[in-house]
């Protein structure tokens, strides 16, 4: 009879360890919603901010013919592209997917305070940027990734734009190039979120994918 308690205490012990997820992987899943919340709220918050602060006519925050025309003012006005975030792989680690959503927020919170005057809207744009990157860099931990802080050397833009049209030019590049920015983010989020729920189970931990 003592026999037969042990086994089942043993079978509800493994039937549980299977069931349930990994500490860490539960404190990852959280900070993966919010920040995927986050990024929905960021990715809300663009268009108003690009109605509110771009007003010449033919400045659509969709990609149109005549926005398409205006890229090439990214190099005139110095304004940096964002590192390029792609899908979890051996060649481009959950390590390196982290950093550069990292290092992107933070280039665009730069990009943004430096380009665009302050306004309610702006700066409530701004505080979800960082408070993005801010979750984002909790997951590092997590992972026990070290996070890095990103100094760069953005150009003097008060003698660049040195008139309204070339501001809200500027302005407008940079919250499209945001706003493609936050949608790949999602889509990291996204991908790390299950990545995340098949690295919880006990059976997958060696998997060559879930080697954190």
């Amino acid at each position: 009879m003592e026999s037969l308690y042990l086994l089942l205490a043993v079978h509800c012990c493994v039937t549980l360890l299977y069931a349930a997820p990994l500490p860490q992987h539960d404190a990852l899943a959280r900070v993966v919603e919010r920040g995927v919340s986050l990024v929905k709220k960021i990715l809300n918050d663009i268009p108003r901010v690009h109605e509110a602060y771009v007003k010449k006519t033919g400045l659509d925050l969709e990609l149109s013919s005549e926005s398409h025309d205006l890229e090439y003012l990214l190099s005139d006005f110095g304004i940096p592209a964002p590192p390029v975030l792609k899908s979890i792989s051996e060649e481009f680690t959950l390590a390196m997917s982290l950093s550069h959503m990292v290092e992107g927020l933070d280039l665009h919170h730069e990009l943004l305070q430096d380009i665009m005057s302050s306004t309610e809207t702006r700066d409530s744009l701004l505080a979800d940027i960082k408070e993005l990157a801010d979750q984002i860099k909790e997951m590092q931990k997590l992972v026990q990734i070290p996070v890095t802080v990103y100094k760069r050397n953005l150009p003097d833009f008060s003698s660049r734009l040195n008139s309204n049209y070339k501001v809200q030019v500027a302005a407008h590049l940079s919250l499209q190039q945001l706003n493609r920015f936050t949608q790949a983010v999602f889509r990291g989020l996204r991908h790390i979120a299950n990545l995340n729920q098949f690295c919880a189970k006990p059976q997958n931990l060696l998997d060559k994918q879930c080697v954190w």
